[in-house]
């Protein structure tokens, strides 16, 4: 019996059952195995550090209706659908927005957070950065709409949103923005910018690599060279010495925490989890309340954005609100950053299969032409930014700050961490804390921000002319303020 057979059975009125769930996650956990099998046997794999992860999703969409629902004979009981049933694949298509919840909930998690200034002094080259990339899509996209998208191929002029939309976006933003597209009279701007994202993640991980690879070879990357082993997330972190949260750590904090645990009667990953969740939670409730004032405010005249606001950095905040909650209360011990650091490991490896395994490889549809100028164009500018841009805006390390915007930028940001990771496996550039200190000042407004809810509304409103203008001054001022800070933080390390 088939598993596309096997697992087919849902009860009515949904989609998926939990044994659907159950089942979806243990294929994915075999395909790792696989995927790590066949990467330490295969010598380009090994030599590219491709981690099993992404091995592992090839394999699942290659099973898939994808590819091979599509090569076998119509008679073939795995035409059009694959081995996999449909429950199984929407289990993986809803995968990845809530797994990137995880990783970012456990980011700040057992760590020290330092002041609002520290925040700033060690995110602002990177929320430039990350800006500059942002902000130029928009104007490439612009550019190549008015310049030939429009009068070429009479398309939309919202097509100039659609590289924003799906590379910083990815699938979820280019999911959630279909309505808005079909209401502003361009129906064929959700497909596009699903295809574009599609494009975004592979060869945002396809360009990282190579990029990776060659910068290792020009003697670019400062940290040391990233170990072949590993999971998605490189080594997230060096094992424990002694056991859970003990390598590194105060003897006091051990005293303080085996003091606290006495009497929980609770596994320490199982409590750690619930942190995770409850970081989760407190980030669901600010997503709400932005909600409810919007509601009423702007909402009142049907500017709708807040609903396009991604959970993943509000749960960001929320890990560091529970975490200054905790330092307060004294029961920060209880947190165990090596146990974070699997936590956030495991849904990052998650994450990255289920998105390789959902891919949507039909997305293109009759739009070939622009889909192709589009994904060029998008990977150009990208390209350029990280190799001109880059260096004259990231002051130290500037490689392995760069490419983990590079992979955020073309589609998800679980492909900037596997970049940064891939060749800085233990920080010690420091690139990840600021990447992650990045997302408070850039998710609330670009890659499924505010802003880019609000960008298909504001070209239909001001024309493409308008929004180009607005665009590219906001280019013009992130790299003016990133060149600045350059070059304040070359002198104040000299001095």
């Amino acid at each position: 019996m088939l598993p596309s057979q096997l697992l087919t059975a849902t009860p009515a009125g949904s989609s998926f059952n939990l044994k659907d769930a159950m089942f979806a996650y243990t294929i994915i956990a075999i395909f790792l195995l696989l995927g790590r099998a066949i990467r330490q046997n295969i010598s380009i794999l090994k030599s590219l550090y491709i981690p099993s992860s992404i091995v592992a999703g090839v394999i699942a969409l290659a099973l898939g209706p994808e590819i091979l629902g599509r090569v076998v004979n119509d008679a073939s009981p795995v035409a059009d659908i694959g081995i996999f049933s449909d429950p199984i694949r929407t289990v993986w298509k809803e995968s990845p927005g809530v797994f990137i919840n995880v990783v970012f909930a456990a980011l700040f998690l057992g760590e020290t957070i330092p002041s609002p200034r520290n925040i700033w002094q060690k995110a602002a080259p990177q929320v430039a950065f990350g800006q500059i990339l942002a902000w130029g899509q928009y104007v490439v996209g612009m550019l190549v709409t008015i310049a030939v998208l429009v009068p070429v191929f009479k398309m939309s002029p919202l097509a100039g949103a659609l590289i924003e939309v799906a590379f910083e976006g990815g699938h979820g933003t280019a999911a959630g923005m279909a309505d808005t597209f079909t209401k502003l009279g361009f129906p064929e701007g959700g497909d596009l910018a699903l295809g574009l994202a599609t494009v975004g993640i592979v060869s945002g991980i396809v360009v990282g690599i190579i990029l990776a690879n060659w910068g290792r070879r020009k003697g670019y990357i400062a940290a040391q060279k990233p170990k072949a082993e590993g999971s998605a997330a490189g080594d997230v972190a060096t094992e424990a010495q002694g056991g859970h949260g003990h390598h590194g750590e105060h003897p006091d904090t051990i005293a303080t925490r085996a003091r606290l645990n006495r009497d929980l009667l609770i596994d320490p990953i199982s409590l750690n989890v619930g942190f995770v969740g409850l970081a989760i939670a407190i980030g669901w409730v600010l997503l709400y309340l932005l909600g409810q004032l919007e509601a009423l405010t702007w909402g009142r005249t049907g500017f709708v954005i807040a609903e396009y606001v991604p959970l993943f950095p509000m749960a960001l905040i929320g890990g560091i609100v529970l975490q200054i909650i905790m330092v307060r209360l004294r029961l920060d011990p209880l947190i165990e950053r090596p146990l974070m650091e699997r936590i956030a490991g495991i849904a990052l490896d998650a994450t990255i299969v289920t998105a390789l395994a959902s891919l949507s490889l039909a997305a293109i549809g009759s739009n070939l032409a622009p889909f192709f100028i589009l994904s060029i164009v998008g990977i150009a500018w990208n390209v350029f930014a990280f190799i001109v841009i880059g260096p004259r805006v990231l002051p130290s390390y500037w490689f392995e700050r760069g490419i983990g915007d590079l992979g955020q930028s073309m589609g998800v940001t679980a492909t900037g961490i596997l970049l940064l990771r891939m060749v800085d496996p233990d920080n010690e550039s420091g690139a990840f804390e600021s990447f992650a200190y990045k997302q408070l000042f850039f998710e609330p407004i670009v890659g499924g921000g505010l802003f880019t809810a609000a960008a298909p509304a504001l070209i239909d409103r001001f024309g493409t002319w308008g929004m180009l203008a607005l665009t590219a001054g906001l280019l013009v001022f992130w790299l003016i303020f990133g060149v600045f800070n350059f070059r304040k933080t070359v002198q104040a390390t000299a001095n």
